[in-house]
């Protein structure tokens, strides 16, 4: 199935962008949603304080994306952001063994069932408990474990570059980026172009979507994260399906989010 989600090869299709210079690097490519919605796919890669590096959501571990990765520092912490993205968490753990793996409850479950590589899970975070990575990780990030998601998704906030960096939380179509060295548009296609319709960043789709169906994981848990998310003071997003937002990403998830905040405040 993933030789339908993912281009067969990686190398020639990625866009590999420092998104802040010495600090912040993408990994953007095609990624087909059930085979046939163009969405994109994004992997990032943050140089912490301490010298280590974090990945989120990694993606093709390319010749090219080890060479950036290491002229970043050393792999200490690699993060599977939901219960979707964990395709290449395997050949990550492979290259960099003695990095910490992250991930939600039922990962590890689901990755077994599906036959996937075994990769031990130094965190694994957990609904209505406190979570803890470790001194170094929690010094340089905020993070909530949104288990009100439908795929139980992880959010980062990197601190010092005011960044928040998720999965599946919040859509920013068409990913332009990511389809940008394919040699075709990012929106062709009547089921793209359905899809990005409902996952625009402004008006009232991609709200009314969140509201309706990926909240359904847990209502109330899903408002209480929305909140805490918003006390977080960021600007930037990082999503892993559309274009980076590289501004304005408090007020476009304050729009997007607005009834669940409001909803925490009653509850």
């Amino acid at each position: 199935m993933a030789s339908k989600l993912v281009p067969s090869d990686p190398a020639k299709v990625m866009v590999i962008r420092d998104v802040v210079p010495s600090t912040i690097a993408t990994f953007s490519t095609p990624f087909w949603r059930f085979g046939r919605i163009k969405v994109g796919g994004r992997g990032t890669a943050v140089r912490m304080q301490s010298g280590g590096v974090a990945v989120f959501s990694p993606t093709a571990l390319t010749d090219d994306v080890k060479a950036k990765v290491a002229g970043m520092g050393e792999v200490k912490y690699i993060t599977a952001m939901d219960m979707e993205h964990h395709i290449f968490i395997g050949p990550w753990h492979e290259a960099f063994p003695n990095a910490k793996v992250i991930g939600p409850e039922g990962l590890p479950e689901k990755r077994k069932q599906q036959n996937n590589e075994a990769v031990p899970f130094a965190s694994i975070f957990k609904a209505k408990q406190i979570p803890s990575v470790d001194a170094e990780f929690d010094t340089e990030f905020d993070y909530e474990y949104v288990y009100g998601h439908i795929n139980k998704e992880l959010v980062f906030l990197h601190k010092p570059t005011k960044t928040l960096i998720e999965a599946d939380l919040i859509f920013n179509l068409p990913a332009t980026e990511q389809f940008s060295k394919t040699g075709e548009s990012a929106t062709t296609g009547i089921l793209t172009k359905i899809f990005g319709a409902l996952q625009k960043t402004s008006g009232m789709a991609q709200k009314r979507l969140i509201w309706y169906g990926t909240s359904g994981g847990d209502k109330a848990g899903f408002h209480q994260s929305m909140a805490k998310i918003n006390g977080w003071d960021f600007d930037r997003i990082i999503p892993c399906h559309g274009d980076v937002i590289e501004t304005g990403g408090k007020g476009i998830f304050q729009h997007l989010m607005e009834w669940h905040i409001a909803a925490a405040k009653t509850s």
